[in-house]
């Protein structure tokens, strides 16, 4: 019996590469990517936005392994150096420690009152994101052109380059949710190729009937070897204890798993093959994800467990169940968190670009002003969405399929892009901001790099050469407001095409 195992990936490059450029290219855009994350670390010299949260509480961890209280208006004596612990008694905090612990490496480095200690693990971030990217979209499409585009496109992307310049938590959140998909991504390959052996050693020698009437075992094996798999849930509840945002993206992926089990089950000829999928290696896929990122989850609170001055850390009582009360409260927290803020930016307003966050502004000398904001570079972004369209259609009606990749890659950047935003529609009242979107970014880019590549496969050379000179310029042009360099007033208000940006 020959069983045909289903592919990963969408179709090769259509002409290979010389080696110099398939090694020299990539590492020149992480060489861009590092250069315009690294540069300039230290300035401002101040926390900016929500650093004097994260910051501060990375301090904390630091000195006691829990986030303590800080006294009234801490800044400017942590900022010098002076001032670098709160006081023991533990603080009510929001968002798992995960990230803080990661920038607290830089605290470790370089002390509590140097901003690039502040800023350091951020940038270490946001540039292997690019990395990942890369390697996201050639896993997904063997298309070494193709994840060039993908990784140029994020490595000078104005989102993620100032995610990567401040030390908010979202930088880190798109770095492990892609590292998740990476390893969902070797998963899908690697239940393909040992599917189908499982499946042939079921056909009975010499029978005439069709594969699919061949099957000892109607509703197909259970595979419990995947640790690709394994490894996806636990990088998924690191993800979580950055950010609980990170769940929508985890149950999606996880979902489209079973989903994309099945399928391969019907490809390989297993007769109830949805029941199959459904019932037997659904159950079978929970066990192996979803404890694993609960205790990836649970172990990034270990300094919370090993002290007893955390918030809710009570002696005599059950650890895991105070743990659980905290969560109760964070949960809490965050369904009715919505306090208004100049820069909230609501969800459904997030493709057009209406409402970037301003991180940061300060005037320098007379006429003279630094700003930082977290604004994409307008020109990937919308063109990204446009590109999605695109993907959507295509998938719909094939006539309308200008992308490379094949189906998987759409089915990648269509769930990501889907689970990162349209959950944030379900709550209109919450308080949003605009740099939620980082974690969107890593499939917005490779879907307009499948986009590009498709049409320059169509010979449309001239036209994509065009339009990425224009998006280079784009991003010179606005590098000044995403490097807090010093600018004219004058100067600095070109940079904000629309009034809501300002």
């Amino acid at each position: 019996m020959t069983v045909q195992t289903p592919t990963v990936s969408g179709p090769r490059s259509a002409t290979r590469l010389p080696r110099a450029v398939r090694i020299g290219v990539p590492a020149a855009i992480i060489g861009v990517a590092a250069a315009a994350r690294l540069i300039g670390l230290d300035t401002p010299e101040t926390l900016v936005f929500d650093e004097t949260y994260y910051v501060k509480d990375a301090a904390s961890l630091l000195a006691y392994g829990y986030e303590g209280r800080w006294p009234d208006d801490p800044n400017p004596r942590f900022e010098s150096g002076e001032l670098t612990r709160p006081a023991v008694e533990g603080a009510f905090v929001a968002h798992p420690p995960l990230g803080k612990w990661l920038i607290a490496l830089g605290l470790a480095a370089f002390g509590t009152g140097n901003p690039v200690g502040w800023r350091l693990s951020a940038a270490i971030a946001g540039i292997a994101l690019v990395g990942l990217v890369m390697l996201l979209a050639h896993l997904l499409t063997k298309n070494v052109t193709l994840s060039m585009i993908a990784g140029g496109l994020i490595a000078i992307d104005g989102s993620a380059i100032v995610m990567s310049r401040v030390a908010l938590l979202d930088g880190f959140l798109a770095l492990t949710v892609v590292g998740a998909v990476i390893f969902w991504t070797l998963d899908r390959g690697q239940y393909g190729r040992r599917l189908a052996p499982r499946i042939a050693a079921y056909a009975h020698p010499g029978d005439e009937h069709p594969p699919s009437r061949r099957v000892r075992d109607d509703w197909g094996p259970v595979l419990w070897r995947r640790p690709w798999l394994i490894a996806f849930g636990a990088t998924f509840g690191l993800a979580a204890s950055i950010k609980w945002s990170a769940l929508y993206l985890f149950a999606a992926f996880a979902l489209m798993s079973v989903v994309l089990d099945a399928v391969d089950r019907r490809r390989a000829g297993v007769p109830f093959w949805f029941s199959g999928g459904i019932l037997l290696q659904g159950p079978a896929s929970f066990l192996l994800t979803v404890p694993a990122a609960l205790l990836a989850y649970v172990a990034t609170w270990t300094g919370w467990f090993a002290t007893s001055g955390g918030w809710g850390r009570d002696h005599g009582t059950n650890a895991l169940a105070a743990l659980w009360r905290y969560q109760q409260e964070v949960y809490g927290y965050h369904v009715g968190e919505s306090t208004p803020h100049a820069y909230e930016a609501p969800a459904a307003l997030w493709p057009l670009l209406v409402r970037p966050t301003y991180m940061h502004y300060d005037e320098v000398t007379e006429g003279v002003a630094v700003g930082i904001t977290g604004l994409p570079n307008p020109l990937i972004w919308w063109l990204a969405w446009a590109a999605l369209l695109i993907i959507a259609a295509g998938c719909a009606w094939s006539r309308l399929r200008i992308f490379s990749g094949g189906a998987l890659p759409a089915t990648v950047v269509l769930t990501g892009v889907a689970a990162g935003w349209l959950p944030w529609l379900l709550y209109p009242e919450r308080t949003t901001f605009f740099f939620y979107t980082i974690v969107l970014v890593p499939f917005l880019v490779i879907g307009l790099a499948m986009v590009a590549d498709g049409i320059l496969r169509r010979g449309g050379r001239v036209a994509l050469l065009v339009i990425g000179a224009l998006v280079v310029v784009v991003s010179v042009f606005f590098l000044p407001v995403w490097m807090g360099l010093p600018l004219p007033l004058d100067q600095l208000s070109w940079r904000y095409w629309l009034p809501s940006w300002v």
